[in-house]
C-alpha cells in the first residue's frame, strides 16, 4: 500500500482517531498557529493530527492514522510532518501518547541551546532533567534520531528540540499533555530565575525522595 493511499476503514484505531480529535484543542494553549501535533499509539499504529489543520477542524474520520513504519493506513487527511519523530519515539520506547509544541518558554531554552536542569522537584514527572535534542530539520529522520538519542541517555519521558520546540511522551494522551505543562511551566521558572541569578538544582538524592514519594501520591482505592 502507497503511503499516499490510505485505505477506507473509518473503524480503524476509533478510539485513538476521537482521542486525537477530543484532545487536539489543547494545543491552542500551548503553541502558536498551528505548530502543535499529538498521536496516540494503539498496538503497532499510530493516530496523529493531521497536517496545517486548525485543532478544532477536523473529525476522528479525517484522523490519519500510520503505522510504525510510517504508512499511512487510514485518514481523509495527510498526516503531520512530523509522523517520523512520533513513529521513531514510539518504536523506541513504546509510551502510549505524544505530543509536540512550540511552547513559547520552552522554546526559548531550545533556542538558547540548553537543557532544563532540576530546579524543581515537579520535574520527575518527565525525568531528572529534560535533555536537549541535538538541531535537525523538522519532520526528518534525523530528528527523530536526535530526540530519541536524547531521551535515552537522560532517561526522560521528554526532550527541547534546538532551535524547535519541545516533544514529551505519556503512557496516555491526558498525561502527556498535562506534563508538557509541567516542562512548560518548568522552563518558565527557570528562564524568571536566571534573569535573577543561577538558579539552585535539586540533587539525586534528593530527586530519588521525590520520585519514591510520587509512587504514593494521589488518590489510592480503598482498601478491602
Amino acid at each position: 500500500m502507497s503511503r499516499d493511499a490510505p485505505a477506507s476503514d473509518p473503524d480503524l484505531l476509533r478510539d485513538a482517531r476521537e482521542a486525537v480529535v477530543e484532545h487536539a484543542p489543547a494545543l491552542a494553549a500551548l503553541t502558536p498557529g498551528r505548530t502543535g501535533n499529538l498521536s496516540v499509539r494503539d498496538g503497532d499504529a499510530v493516530a496523529v493530527t493531521p497536517t496545517g489543520v486548525r485543532y478544532d477542524a477536523f473529525d476522528a474520520d479525517d484522523v490519519p492514522v500510520v503505522s510504525l513504519g510510517g504508512e499511512r493506513l487510514a485518514g481523509r487527511m495527510a498526516p503531520s510532518s512530523e509522523v517520523p519523530m512520533h513513529t521513531g519515539i514510539y518504536e523506541h520506547d513504546r509510551p502510549g501518547a505524544i505530543v509536540h509544541t512550540h511552547s513559547p518558554w520552552a522554546t526559548t531554552m531550545a533556542t538558547l541551546g540548553r537543557k532544563l536542569p532540576p530546579v524543581h522537584y515537579m520535574i520527575v514527572s518527565v525525568g531528572r532533567e529534560v535533555p536537549l535534542a541535538d538541531y535537525a530539520p523538522y519532520g526528518t529522520e534525523e530528528l527523530a534520531a536526535n530526540a530519541v538519542a536524547a531521551m535515552a541517555e537522560a532517561d526522560a519521558d521528554a526532550a527541547i528540540l534546538a532551535n524547535h520546540g519541545l516533544v514529551v511522551t505519556g503512557p496516555d494522551v491526558e498525561t502527556a499533555i498535562e506534563n508538557t505543562h509541567h516542562v512548560e511551566d518548568l522552563c518558565r521558572l527557570y528562564l524568571r530565575a536566571s534573569a535573577v541569578g543561577e538558579p539552585n538544582v535539586l540533587t539525586d538524592d534528593q530527586l530519588a525522595t521525590v520520585e519514591e514519594r510520587f509512587e504514593s501520591y494521589g488518590q489510592r482505592p480503598d482498601a478491602e
